[in-house]
């Protein structure tokens, strides 16, 4: 049985905003913002199927996220046992991406759908809709959100937003926030203190994690821009060392550059931990000249020496050395996730938390370390495009293959080298 201890007063509003006699009751909607496990998304999830269930019978309604996965993972998941123990018949299914709910004589269809890039707006279009919930609002692009609003037609209808903080000019901040009474919604903001069952040991872990610009997001809750130094937590002292000798599940990235630097790390993995053994750095222009594709090609080769490399991803944009890499038909090759906030902070949480540790023989990635640096005068969450080239395939690495299962992932297809 899934024990809930009672709601804060912050939580329980969101519960309960649109239930008749409140002062809240005639609004359109509600946003719910500020820091990580604080208990919004599952109160925002509970109280939109509730509403939905309480109000209408035979309506569709949508589920959003970033991606479809994301939407089980964080609401379906969780929102499901507590459904359960509050009489709620819940049956998902999977294949038809939604989540049929039935109680007190009504049953209503929730489709599942994803955000992810502007593209993403067409799989909504065309539906009619008596609400939405928008979970991650702020990562999900304007175009999806809007398209995802004007579906909800249906007499009644209202819309439900959650998201963690992001960059204070951030559309969402500025047109939906900033403007809440204006678009005639509630604005609650919640802090890790609105969240009783969270333990004063899983508060302290969140500080530890974070630090600079997602601490200010992720455990503050606010809407700050990124300044200073990418990585604050970094230390050479700390995340500099000799790798161990027996290491497993090696992989190598790659950033590619022509005028640019090139930059390729090799790495190994221990007892849940990477290590960045040896890097491949060519600066044409200190160099002097330029390499083509097949020299880089050989370098990848020669960085990998007799190891069992079972894949490498490149930056995606770099097609000639992806093409040049698959032709020689030494390793696997996977193009790399590149959106840049999300992994910066996939890197912060491997190094506050022990899990990535740079070799002293890598010099120019120690280097940049101490060098990159947020561009505070861009409009968004920018990085200075300088010093970047190590940060970069370090990034690749960590969004691409370091989260991998080792039994059920890429590193299950050791490559047997020629």
């Amino acid at each position: 049985m899934t024990r809930f201890v009672p709601f804060s007063p912050k939580q329980r509003t969101a519960l309960n905003w649109w239930v008749p006699g409140s002062p809240y009751a005639s609004r359109d909607g509600i946003i719910c913002d500020g820091a990580v496990r604080s208990g919004k998304t599952l109160c925002c999830a509970l109280s939109f199927i509730t509403w939905a269930t309480a109000n209408y019978d035979g309506m569709t309604f949508a589920l959003c996220g970033k991606t479809v996965g994301s939407v089980r993972r964080n609401i379906i998941s969780a929102v499901m046992p507590a459904l359960g123990e509050a009489g709620f018949a819940c049956r998902e299914k999977i294949s038809a991406a939604t989540l049929e709910v039935s109680a007190w004589g009504h049953k209503n269809t929730f489709r599942l759908f994803g955000g992810r890039d502007e593209s993403s707006a067409a799989l909504i279009q065309g539906i009619t809709l008596a609400g939405v919930l928008l979970d991650e609002a702020a990562l999900m692009p304007r175009s999806f959100v809007e398209q995802a609003l004007a579906r909800c037609s249906v007499k009644g209808a209202k819309f439900w937003f959650n998201c963690n903080p992001g960059h204070p000019m951030h559309w969402f901040h500025t047109e939906w926030i900033e403007k809440a009474d204006e678009k005639n919604c509630l604005y609650l903001h919640f802090t890790m203190d609105d969240n009783p069952s969270l333990s004063p040991e899983i508060r302290q872990r969140y500080e530890r994690l974070y630090t600079g610009v997602f601490r200010e997001r992720y455990v503050l809750g606010l809407w700050t821009a990124a300044d200073g130094a990418v990585y604050p937590s970094f230390s050479p002292d700390i995340h500099v060392k000799e790798p161990p000798e027996d290491l497993e599940n090696w992989c190598i990235s790659c950033d590619y550059g022509t005028v640019n630097p090139c930059s390729f790390g090799l790495w190994g993995q221990k007892d849940g931990v990477w290590y960045r053994v040896a890097e491949y750095y060519w600066d044409s222009e200190k160099e002097g000249r330029r390499k083509t594709d097949s020299e880089h090609c050989l370098a990848l080769e020669a960085l990998a020496g007799n190891l069992p490399v079972t894949a490498v991803t490149v930056d995606p944009s770099a097609a000639s050395l992806i093409e040049t890499v698959k032709r020689r038909g030494v390793f696997t090759v996977i193009p790399a996730k590149n959106d840049v906030p999300d992994g910066i902070r996939r890197v912060q949480d491997y190094l506050a938390s022990g899990r990535l540790f740079i070799s002293p023989a890598c010099k120019n990635t120690i280097r940049e370390f101490g060098l990159y640096r947020w561009d505070s005068k861009a409009p968004g969450d920018r990085v200075i495009k300088e010093n970047d080239h190590a940060m970069d395939d370090i990034r690749y690495f960590v969004s691409t293959l370091a989260g991998l299962d080792p039994q059920g992932g890429f590193f299950a297809l050791s490559v047997s080298r020629r």
